[in-house]
């Protein structure tokens, strides 16, 4: 005989309460009427009374029950979110959410790390192929710089994030599908970033944790600023090999800007170029910055020894005291939690400086 597993104690508890409510539903001619028991002042039967004793249990069942269903109706999310909601990203248009979404594609690597960083990983379908972190996202071959509707409705998404939109027309195709599409432009400060962080966890259920994330960073951020000794410096931020830069009018120039840093490509107009200006070799090694960092490391093998190689660059002061330091690329060019990271090397360099 096979093994019948053992029921779970509700469950027993439900089949208990069933058979005492079949035993009362006899015929009548078999049970005396309780009007006639009254009158003769006769005790009811036993049966009644054990129903009567689980009764409040039955009550128990009932609310338990109504919380297990509200549970699966929220899904994953926290407390903190009650749909629908409606998201307003900076520079890009307003969005509501019937639901929590249970199927998201990402096509925004720094997305892609807010989302599982306030909780939303599980809801996670699909990545783009940029979207390296974190290892266990379902990375696929998905653009998120020409983005393919029809690929991506092959995920069957609920949600699609995306970096931009051209005249909305992603966002018209996937709404056939009954696909929302979700539009988060590169924040531009980082208040902005942290914002976002704030929207990405009302927009997946996870209102209080997006919160909760916001805060963490934007205190953590403050405090290494606020400690780091008060120098006057100079600094290079090198994109690539091609020595394209950025400038302080940029998201990561106000990094810099934190720590008191002055920026060698805002001898110009710093937002010249979008911020993203590219220098000549000569440029740099005539403003002979105090701090070079590399933000080139891991596309293009650039690091100390690379830059003290180049033509004229070992007299510069950042080389001949050794203050070129190495960032990972693909958390020097996001906006995401792990921006924290970036600034701590920023924090380290002026202290050693």
């Amino acid at each position: 005989m096979a093994h019948q597993p053992t029921p779970h104690p509700r469950t027993r508890l439900r089949r208990s309460v069933a058979r005492h409510v079949a035993a009362l539903r006899t015929p009548a001619s078999r049970t005396p009427a309780l009007h006639t028991q009254a009158r003769h002042g006769t005790r009811p039967p036993r049966r009644f009374v054990r129903l009567l004793a689980l009764l409040p249990l039955l009550g128990v069942l009932a609310l338990a029950g109504c919380a297990q269903r509200a549970d699966e109706d929220n899904g994953d999310g926290d407390a903190g979110t009650a749909f629908p909601v409606t998201v307003e990203p900076a520079g890009a248009p307003a969005v509501t959410l019937d639901a929590q979404p249970q199927r998201i594609v990402s096509l925004v690597p720094s997305v892609t790390e807010t989302l599982y960083e306030v909780g939303a990983g599980d809801q996670v379908v699909a990545v783009d192929e940029m979207s390296t972190h974190p290892a266990e996202a379902p990375r696929t071959e998905l653009s998120g710089i020409d983005p393919d509707p029809q690929q991506i409705a092959s995920h069957d998404p609920d949600l699609v994030v995306v970096g931009s939109d051209a005249e909305d027309k992603l966002a018209g195709a996937l709404s056939k599908t009954g696909a929302a599409t979700l539009v988060l432009p590169a924040p531009e400060t980082l208040r902005d970033a942290y914002a976002q962080f704030t929207l990405v966890g009302k927009a997946t259920g996870h209102a209080d944790a997006g919160r909760t994330l916001a805060d963490e960073t934007e205190q953590t951020i403050t405090e290494l600023a606020e400690s780091a000794p008060d120098k006057d410096l100079s600094y290079y931020h090198e994109v690539d090999p091609t020595y394209y830069t950025i400038t302080s009018a940029t998201f990561l120039g106000e990094v810099y800007d934190l720590f008191g840093l002055r920026n060698v490509a805002d001898q110009d107009d710093p937002n010249a170029m979008g911020g993203y200006p590219q220098l000549s070799a000569e440029k740099i090694v005539e403003a002979d910055p105090d701090l070079v960092f590399l933000a080139d490391t891991k596309c293009c093998g650039q690091n100390a020894d690379t830059v003290a190689e180049r033509p004229g660059w070992d007299t510069m002061t950042a080389v001949e005291q050794d203050r070129v330091f190495a960032l990972d690329d693909d958390i020097a060019s996001r906006w995401s939690p792990r921006l924290v990271e970036f600034v701590r090397v920023v924090a380290d360099a002026v202290a050693e400086a």
